[in-house]
């Protein structure tokens, strides 16, 4: 969901014990890592949290670039000033990397999300905030792009514990929307569970609309298509 409101925040550029920086996680596609970072770095691997942060940030400058599915461990190395064999020691595969990219990522957006609703003034403006958070924003979106990725991969039980946890934390995020809406009188009576299962299809479907190019959404908005559904369960009894 890469918008000014929406996108992951965007770290700031790796810099070297010189001064120099490497290329910038928002660089231009195709832009060139500058070699100072990557020789002065490589001089002193990092280890630790500093070694996986700096991994993880180098991983969201190569997927914005090259997407999830062409992105080489060798072309994060080079982003994180790394060797090779040093993020492997990390992160073990590639796999396992963009699975915690993709959690970073969530949390992150989970994080801006929560900011934004926290200041909405009711659960109407709140409920059009998920949507929009939610939902894709072109074909090609960074963030759905590598969650298409990562799900196609097979996962092992963490793996697959991690990917349930970063779905039901959306999930719960609607329901209280729901719940809050329904307790001032907002919303209609409806099943919490049942709402929360049918709302999520409905723009997980939508979501691969837009990531596939359907030429539907190429003039008209896929977020109010989706609130105005919502909305229309949503209305109380005797309200047109």
């Amino acid at each position: 969901m890469p918008t000014p409101e929406t996108e992951p925040a965007r770290p700031q550029p790796l810099r070297s014990p010189d001064g120099t920086t490497g290329l910038a996680p928002n660089a231009e596609p195709g832009a060139t890592p500058q070699p100072a970072l990557a020789s002065a770095d490589r001089k002193r691997q990092p280890s630790g949290d500093e070694a996986r942060g700096r991994a993880m940030r180098a991983a969201i400058s190569a997927i914005a670039e090259k997407g999830p599915a062409a992105v080489r461990m060798s072309d994060i190395a080079a982003r994180a000033g790394m060797s090779t064999g040093h993020i492997l020691y990390h992160f073990g595969k590639k796999d396992r990397l963009l699975l915690e990219v993709l959690a970073w990522s969530e949390a992150d957006l989970l994080a801006r999300f929560q900011q934004a609703a926290d200041q909405a003034a009711s659960p109407s403006e709140k409920l059009a905030l998920f949507v929009r958070f939610y939902l894709p924003r072109h074909q090609g979106d960074e963030r759905y792009a590598l969650w298409t990725h990562v799900l196609a991969q097979h996962h092992d039980d963490a793996g697959r514990q991690l990917l349930t946890a970063l779905s039901d934390a959306w999930e719960e995020r609607l329901e209280a929307i729901l719940l809050e809406g329904r307790a001032l009188g907002r919303f209609a009576d409806v099943d919490p569970t049942e709402f929360v299962i049918r709302a999520v299809a409905m723009l997980n479907g939508l979501s691969g609309d837009v990531m596939f190019g359907r030429p539907r959404w190429q003039h008209a908005s896929a977020d109010a298509f989706a609130l105005s559904a919502l909305e229309r369960e949503l209305r109380p009894t005797g309200e047109v």
